[in-house]
């Protein structure tokens, strides 16, 4: 039987952070959750790494947590999730969930932490607490009420019902829906165009988007002392594309 565990690579500038857990359609173990965080710190620090794409490895994004693992401990097992889905959620670099399949449960959880969700034609979206007596982490739900709004996150939350992917469509809990077969190749062409992108707007404009309003100065001296606005100013009057270079690792 395969170990579980949490696969990564990085190439052209995107690292890819795949779930594996096969036996238990990429559920994620307790071990599984608190490798996450250092992962992504590691990757973060990586300055070849521009964004990231999270996914499941096969058909399936992660069935949510692996009960099984997390019976000695719930609390101690909740606390290792929120503390991987903030890591995910505060991780510098535009985050991008490839979901193919069921992404339910804790596998919604850290969908819905990301920055962006790319799903596939027949993936199903469900957060099952109520299944199991489980009091969602506030942090989880307000994360979810930012996405789909108040309605839905109740409509999820009360009945733990699964959805397809064009109602996640509908109420925002995902970006864009994929035909069979096309979710990689889609994935792939979006996060070149991200990699290729300011990383300096990237990174503000996160920061700005997850309601952090307080740094104004840090990024116009940012901004000021980059020199990525001259320089993308400088590439569209000469008609070619810009050499950005600011990165997270050198801002400070």
């Amino acid at each position: 039987m395969e170990e579980p565990r949490l696969l990564h690579s990085v190439a052209d500038s995107v690292a890819t952070v795949v779930i594996r857990h096969p036996a238990k359609r990429n559920a994620m173990t307790a071990a599984m959750w608190a490798a996450l965080p250092p992962l992504l710190g590691a990757l973060a620090d990586d300055p070849g790494v521009r964004v990231l794409v999270l996914t499941g490895e096969g058909g399936t994004f992660c069935a949510g947590a692996d009960i099984s693992t997390l019976q000695g401990s719930p609390l101690r097992a909740q606390q290792l999730a929120v503390a991987a889905e903030e890591a995910l959620a505060a991780f510098p670099k535009p985050t991008v969930a490839a979901v193919r399949g069921h992404c339910v449960g804790g596998g919604a959880q850290l969908a819905a932490a990301c920055d962006l969700r790319f799903a596939e034609q027949g993936a199903r979206f469900g957060v099952t607490p109520a299944k199991l007596g489980i009091v969602y982490p506030a942090s989880a739900t307000r994360r979810l009420v930012s996405l789909v709004g108040p309605a839905t996150a109740k409509y999820l939350l009360f009945s733990g019902e699964l959805i397809d992917a064009e109602r996640a469509l509908r109420t925002g809990l995902v970006d864009e829906v994929l035909p069979e077969a096309r979710l990689d190749g889609r994935v792939a062409e979006f996060t070149r165009i991200l990699a290729s992108r300011s990383q300096l707007t990237q990174a503000a404009a996160k920061e700005f988007a997850n309601g952090r309003t307080d740094r104004d100065a840090h990024w116009d001296e940012q901004a000021r002392t980059s020199g990525d606005t001259a320089e993308g100013v400088a590439a569209f009057l000469e008609r070619r594309p810009p050499r950005f270079t600011w990165t997270t690792a050198t801002s400070g």
